[in-house]
């Protein structure tokens, strides 16, 4: 196992980290053995980065079950607030005792606000006093590392950065993803300012394993003769030397022994410029069936109007790419559980937008289709929520 070194703390954290969120289910709840088969695997492989979260079912008491067995002083625990949860700070610290003993701990490792979605929510946090609630539990040793999750365009990504004196941050960043998302600027920048950063889904929750086409996997397979598409994957973000440790949902003894076999060897610009172009070809045929051609760029923002055009295009084009649930998915964390949305249904339609486009795009005209297939029910329904929540 290899291990990049946390520029906060100097701890040696491991390349490849276990995501707990996907543990076999069996009846109502997970398949408990199976689980702690999976997870000494990877600890005697060297993992000691270990993921959850208050809000996956199950998890965290699977985890704190294994940890007791005598291994709690060989892993660093990562477990998340909900913070949409959170109407005062009293819920904060009823959560946080929950967590501890879910996980038979008195102390969380690396603890983060949950999908932190902009800055109006850190705002919202900071006038109920996490800032101190922060203060406090770091000072007790109960927290020794604060972070956020994140899933949102970069532009709010690099505010968030900038909000508060973080101890690390987590984003999802993959070879698709590679401009979208916090994406790679956002990376390089939470890097610079001296932040580990930790990958969530490296692989799109499989998309970019079993789930590319036969014609991405047909390049890969050319260009890396006996490697997987996991593999390249993988390699692909350990390239990345800003990268401190990449999660992966690990949920078969395979699974975990194949990642281990990559942490073992990959490293930091190992990967050539005939290699990279490799990427560039799959994203190119993962691409064939991209609906608007919009690159990202941004220069259509800020919309008057509060809509993030990027995302809320990318996100279609998530539709064609992936499937309609994970474009739902992404389009419900990234414009609606907010302060304030910023979804297609808000475009009044003043044509700003389009002055600005260097790719000609009907900016207006594609936001209406955007709102049409995307803002159904479901989405209505998680808005509906959210201000339930006071996400």
């Amino acid at each position: 196992m290899q291990y990049r070194t946390d520029p906060k703390s100097g701890s040696k954290i491991s390349v490849l980290g276990f995501g707990c969120m996907r543990f076999t289910k069996r009846g109502k709840g997970i398949d408990q053995a199976k689980a702690e088969e999976e997870m000494l695997t990877a600890i005697e492989g060297g993992v000691n980065y270990f993921d959850t979260a208050y809000i996956y079912p199950g998890s965290e008491v699977c985890l704190g079950r294994f940890l007791a067995k005598g291994y709690r002083s060989k892993v660093y625990i990562a477990t998340k607030l909900p913070h949409y949860f959170i109407k005062s700070i009293r819920d904060a610290d009823r959560i946080f005792e929950e967590e501890c003993r879910r996980l038979q701990t008195e102390y969380i490792d690396y603890y983060l606000i949950h999908m932190l979605t902009d800055t109006a929510a850190w705002q919202r946090l900071l006038s109920l006093g996490i800032e101190d609630w922060i203060a406090e539990k770091k000072a007790q040793g109960r927290i020794r590392q604060i972070g956020f999750s994140y899933h949102g365009g970069t532009g709010e990504f690099l505010k968030l950065i900038d909000a508060y004196d973080w101890d690390f941050c987590q984003i999802q960043f993959n070879y698709l993803d590679e401009h979208s998302q916090a994406g790679l600027r956002g990376l390089r920048y939470a890097a610079q300012k001296g932040l580990p950063v930790i990958v969530m889904e490296p692989l799109r929750g499989g998309r970019l394993a079993d789930g590319l086409p036969q014609g991405a996997k047909k390049i890969l397979a050319d260009a890396f003769p006996g490697r997987t598409p996991v593999d390249a994957a993988l390699r692909w973000i350990y390239n990345h030397p800003e990268v401190t440790c990449v999660l992966s949902g690990m949920n078969d003894i395979r699974q975990v022994q194949e990642n281990l076999h990559t942490a073992d060897s990959a490293s930091a610009n190992a990967l050539t410029a005939d290699e990279l172009a490799v990427f560039d070809a799959v994203k190119e045929e993962l691409h064939k069936t991209v609906r608007i051609a919009c690159t990202g760029c941004g220069y259509c923002m800020p919309c008057p109007s509060g809509v993030d055009i990027p995302v809320c295009f990318r996100c279609y084009n998530e539709k064609y790419i992936d499937n309609w649930f994970t474009a739902m998915k992404e389009y419900v964390m990234c414009t609606t559980l907010r302060q304030k949305k910023t979804n297609a249904g808000n475009c009044i339609g003043c044509g700003k937008c389009e002055q600005h486009c260097p790719q000609g795009i009907p900016i207006r005209r594609e936001l209406r289709q955007v709102q049409k297939e995307l803002e159904r029910l479901p989405f209505r329904l998680a808005g509906y929520a959210a201000k339930l929540t006071k996400f």
